[in-house]
């Protein structure tokens, strides 16, 4: 459970009936303005603390991604997204041996 009001996530099928999916989750983002990337985390991947110029969403299609911001952790998995606005320092890491891909999206 997240504490913090400013820390927005959302789970696919909360707002839709179709299927998760790369095409469909690239597709609701890109509604939304963002420019959509796909990349695959192995296990152990880290991102120390960091942040972005731009607005940032990152969505998970498999595996389960632990993402760090204001002073709360949550774990993202399949059909999760959460949102990260610019100039947020946030940190990122792949949980479990399984390898987390996911959609990275800028505006």
């Amino acid at each position: 459970m997240v504490n913090d009001p400013r820390i927005k996530i959302e789970r696919w099928g909360s707002g839709s009936n179709e299927p998760l999916s790369e095409a469909a989750l690239v597709k609701l983002l890109e509604r939304q303005g963002y420019r959509c990337t796909r990349y695959t985390y192995p296990a152990g991947t880290y991102f120390p603390e960091h942040s972005h110029d731009v607005d940032k969403v990152d969505a998970v299609l498999k595996g389960r991604f632990k993402i760090s911001l204001y002073g709360e952790s949550v774990i993202l998995m399949a059909g999760d997204y959460i949102y990260i606005p610019a100039k947020t320092t946030h940190s990122a890491e792949v949980i479990g041996n399984e390898s987390v891909v996911s959609i990275d999206a800028v505006k």
